[in-house]
């Protein structure tokens, strides 16, 4: 069974995370990248910083997806009441439900190796490989026929 909103044939996703800089971005870069159409993306932080993380830019394009061109946003009432699922991306951000929303709010605690006294690029790389491996899992869910 796919899940699907009434206005669209495709299914829609928010990723949100605090600063809509790293994990949300690289979330919906990486959706981008895998569903290729498929799925209609967005993303948004909670307390939005000023500027995308260029060290998670980097890696996820090591896997080719892009996300340079994104910029950090709040969270639209209106997208947040009609999309299919919100993905929160980490146990920081948190979302609640709007008057009319008919999605499903999700939070997926991802792995942060800089408690493992991981950081850098690996740690990048580590968080990157986490939340592709949830993407395509999504990805696989939202375009079930």
């Amino acid at each position: 069974m796919s899940i699907r909103n009434s206005v669209s044939s495709v299914p829609s996703v928010l990723f949100v995370c605090v600063k809509n800089g790293g994990k949300s971005q690289m979330a919906a870069a990486l959706m981008e990248a895998r569903a290729a159409g498929a799925v209609e993306v967005h993303s948004a932080g909670t307390r939005p910083g000023t500027a995308i993380n260029t060290l998670s830019a980097e890696v996820v394009a090591e896997v080719g997806a892009d996300m340079s061109a994104g910029v950090t946003k709040p969270i639209d009432p209106a997208l947040l009441a009609r999309v299919d699922r919100v993905v929160v991306l980490g146990e920081e951000a948190a979302v609640e439900p709007v008057p009319g929303m008919t999605g499903t709010i999700t939070t997926w605690v991802t792995d942060e190796p800089s408690e493992r006294g991981i950081e850098g690029p690996e740690r990048m790389r580590l968080v990157r490989d986490d939340i592709d491996r949830r993407v395509q899992e999504l990805l696989a869910e939202l375009t079930a026929e």
